[in-house]
């Protein structure tokens, strides 16, 4: 909109119909989230243009309402549930992570290894939380952000052997032109369906990592909703100090206790409320 057109619109505007800047300002902040995985008060400032201390209260007033909540991990706004409300093209990702945080961490707590949640994020796994700065187990310290590869990693195999069929299909014949080395069992489709079809009949998938000291062992459990995943939780412990038959025994059955608990948390949360109740 140009000086002229702008001074046009306001002259011809009453005090009823004038738009509320603030509130315009709150709208553009909010747009900046729902395109990022969270932004900081400066990335946001910069994107609309306004003052840190200015865009510092506009998100705290949007944490007061509820819509959005400062990440204490890495202090990035990110949106919540509520956006649901407000357009249905909010990114259910974004607010998987925001329900599953405290089943995770209180995992974390119970079982000591390192446990994390992640979602699919293109043809990758992108972890969204993990309790490794928690855990006195971990050997190499993962964090929101850090990407795993899909048919290698446990979290990425788990989400394919359970998301729709067509959407496995499309994902593999993308893997297959790749020219990465960890794409390549995408080109193997007997080997690959092997995989698919073991991790299927077990309802878990599992992947060992060559270390120095001793192997490292990932095992993840899809959070499935209906037709589809929501996403993927996965433990990380040691080849020697824990073994696998122990492991199936003690960490599966907690694996899949949390998926059941954040599916329905999920589940309880994107239901409307019954007739006659308001939300």
């Amino acid at each position: 909109m140009d000086t002229g057109t702008g001074m046009f619109l306001e002259s011809t505007m009453t005090d009823s119909t004038r738009p509320i800047r603030a509130l315009m300002r709150g709208l553009d902040a909010l747009m900046v989230l729902n395109l990022r995985n969270g932004a900081t008060v400066s990335e946001v400032a910069a994107e609309i243009r306004l003052p840190r201390t200015t865009t510092y209260r506009i998100l705290e007033t949007l944490s007061s309402a509820g819509y959005v909540f400062r990440d204490p991990s890495d202090d990035r706004y990110r949106l919540t549930i509520m956006v649901r409300g407000l357009s249905d093209g909010f990114d259910d990702e974004a607010w998987v992570t925001e329900i599953a945080r405290p089943f995770l961490h209180e995992l974390g707590r119970d079982l000591v290894w390192p446990v994390a949640i992640a979602t699919l994020s293109g043809t990758s796994m992108l972890v969204r939380e993990a309790t490794d700065h928690k855990s006195p187990l971990a050997v190499e310290r993962y964090s929101a952000g850090f990407r795993v590869p899909l048919l290698l990693s446990a979290p990425g195999r788990a989400y394919l052997a359970h998301c729709p069929p067509q959407q496995r299909e499309t994902l593999v014949d993308i893997l297959s032109r790749s020219t990465r080395e960890e794409d390549k069992l995408a080109r193997n489709r007997n080997e690959l369906t092997r995989v698919i079809s073991e991790v299927q009949a077990q309802g878990y998938a599992m992947t060992t990592r060559a270390r120095r000291v001793s192997d490292e062992v990932s095992l993840a459990v899809p959070v499935p909703l209906e037709d589809r995943v929501l996403a993927v939780l996965v433990i990380r412990f040691s080849a020697s100090a824990v073994p696998m038959k122990l492991a199936i025994e003690r960490f599966l059955p907690r694996l899949r206790d949390c998926s059941s608990s954040i599916r329905a948390r999920f589940s309880a949360q994107e239901s409307p409320p019954p007739a006659g109740r308001q939300s």
